[in-house]
């Protein structure tokens, strides 16, 4: 078990984010299990300190790529920020399109390779090839790199990988 969970909190939407991510993250066959762990609900009104429907969801729990996170329904009080993020180091650009397209519909893109989906949730959809580039010893390559990557919203290997060859 792990000693560090996501705990994320939605307004009534945590059981569907949860599925949603499992199905998007299920597709890239990362290196670690991906599910619904668990799901439970709110009880009676005398057991239930935050208002919500009996036999409501409250939790789910769900695994990506091993990862575990936990999902509640806490009602409309809370919502996210850009303070925090998920970043998803991808392994070629094709992957890289899929989570973007994926991760922006019904969201918005952002600067950087950063954007926030339907549910508000702030990502970091980075390819492999940026950090390996960013940490090349030649200082004048990494801020090329930089400099392209700020110009950016979705990240382009292509474009990075120009940067980082221009002399």
């Amino acid at each position: 078990m792990q000693k560090i969970t996501p705990f994320l909190w939605f307004g009534d939407q945590a059981e569907e984010a949860a599925n949603f991510y499992v199905s998007l993250f299920a597709k890239r066959g990362g290196s670690g299990e991906t599910r619904i762990v668990d799901v439970t609900r709110y009880g009676s009104s005398a057991s239930n300190a935050a208002g919500r429907p009996e036999g409501s969801v409250m939790t789910v729990t769900f695994l990506l790529d091993g990862l575990e996170f936990t999902a509640l329904n806490g009602g409309p009080e809370f919502h996210f920020t850009e303070a925090i993020s998920f970043m998803v180091v991808c392994d070629d650009q094709a992957e890289v399109d899929e989570l973007w397209a994926a991760l922006t519909e019904g969201g918005e893109e952002g600067p950087c390779g950063w954007l926030k989906d339907r549910y508000g949730l702030s990502w970091q959809i980075v390819p492999k090839a940026l950090e390996e580039m960013r940490r090349d010893r030649d200082p004048a390559k990494a801020e090329r790199v930089m400099a392209a990557m700020l110009q950016m919203k979705k990240i382009e290997v292509q474009e990075l990988q120009r940067a980082y060859d221009a002399a």
